[in-house]
């Protein structure tokens, strides 16, 4: 008997059904502390480093414990966490592998603005590594909650994307079916335009032509948009279409972005693809590439699938005409 989810698909495997219900169940506790913060604690304050030197918040480490308690003594087989250094082992006779970011959008968390959990489910291998270190393509579930104004839990098994709402009063999440697709087009776009410099020439003549605007060779309006968070990006365009970027650029250590592959892109991507949208790394798709390790990162370009084709094309044009120098591009004149 779940718990926290109020339904979930008739034929979805009963312990994996049982395992979404615990993580469920410790997104609702993270959302009423979260609403409580300031309060009680003081949620923003940082709480040293992770593995790959990002800084931690004392919510990182609130939820990354909270997780790992919830989950012990279930079918999860072994735990992948961005906060962790490396994978921890909950049940050795467990059949899954969770690889989560526990806490998404840590920098916004004093701003009020929407912040999430993250997760992938796969089947367990028998070294806890290679569990993660495929391709997401293997994924059985994955997944997001975002706390928000509203906070919402979106699931994919495989066949579309459902959406759970939780009712406050009660703390558990009512399920309001399975969300439409994704619109084909859009006219909203989203990166951190801070980096402009450091980018590709393709990534550059993308976004140029969209600043151009109706002046430019797609002869249209855009509206850029940039939270930080991405649960918040993913939600907006899950519910709106659009397209997001994080490419990799010429800075060191972003040579393949900031994501990581096992705990963000891979059970995003899933999401996405199952809204009818498409997720790639600006040419191949995200879900048939492998990590070479657990906190391997990745560019990730996701959202309306003509929007993210659309960004491909470009890195197939004549160095001429991804130049700043530039100004027709007459191949996209819409």
């Amino acid at each position: 008997m779940l718990e926290f989810l109020d339904a979930i698909p008739p034929k979805t495997d009963p312990a994996l059904a049982q395992e979404l219900d615990r993580i469920a169940g410790v997104a609702s506790a993270l959302a009423r502390r979260i609403a409580r913060g300031g309060l009680d604690e003081n949620l923003g304050h940082a709480a040293g480093t992770n593995t790959d030197g990002d800084a931690q918040k004392a919510l990182d480490v609130i939820a990354d414990a909270a997780f790992i308690a919830a989950l012990k003594g279930g079918a999860v087989r072994f735990y992948a966490s961005e906060e962790q250094d490396s994978v921890v082992t909950l049940n050795p006779d467990g059949a899954f592998a969770l690889a989560i970011d526990p806490l998404d959008g840590s920098s916004n968390i004093d701003t009020n603005v929407s912040i999430g959990t993250i997760f992938g489910i796969y089947p367990a291998d028998t070294d806890p590594d290679a569990s993660f270190l495929r391709s997401g393509r293997d994924l059985l579930a994955a997944g997001y909650a975002i706390f928000g104004p509203q906070c919402a839990f979106m699931i994919t098994m495989g066949d579309g994307v459902l959406k759970y709402v939780l009712e406050p009063e009660t703390q558990k999440f009512t399920l309001l079916g399975r969300i439409a697709d994704l619109p084909a087009d859009s006219k909203e776009y989203a990166i951190n335009a801070s980096n402009y410099r450091h980018w590709s020439a393709p990534i550059r003549a993308y976004i140029d032509d969209r600043v151009a605007g109706n002046e430019g060779p797609l002869e249209q309006n855009f509206n850029m948009r940039w939270i930080a968070s991405l649960v918040a990006e993913t939600h907006r365009i899950l519910t709106r279409g659009g397209i997001f970027l994080y490419p990799g650029d010429a800075r060191p250590g972003y040579a393949n972005g900031r994501l990581r592959y096992v705990y963000e892109c891979a059970p995003i991507a899933f999401l996405i693809e199952q809204a009818g949208g498409k997720a790639t790394d600006g040419q191949q798709p995200v879900l048939d590439a492998v990590p070479t390790s657990l906190h391997a990162r990745t560019p990730f370009v996701f959202g309306s699938k003509n929007k993210v084709a659309r960004v491909a094309t470009y890195h197939d044009l004549p160095h001429e005409e991804t130049s700043a120098l530039f100004g027709t591009r007459g191949l996209f004149r819409s």
